[in-house]
């Protein structure tokens, strides 16, 4: 079981983050978050997103 941490701003700086290239991509970009053959940087971003959330995770688990 995870250790009793109060991680929820972490977790909401990065989800805010994430959230502004999310939109910021597709109004000032034109991205596309369905297509990568045509543009493979929004799913680029998800990937690392997705890493990055992956290793924090196990991170705390360490503690």
């Amino acid at each position: 079981m995870l250790p009793a941490r109060d991680t929820s701003s972490i977790g909401t700086l990065v989800g805010l983050v994430v959230a502004v290239i999310a939109i910021g991509g597709s109004v000032l970009f034109g991205w596309e978050w369905g297509s990568f053959l045509r543009q493979p940087v929004p799913l680029a971003i998800g990937v690392i997103a997705a890493i990055v959330a992956v290793a924090v995770t196990l991170g705390l688990g360490r503690d």
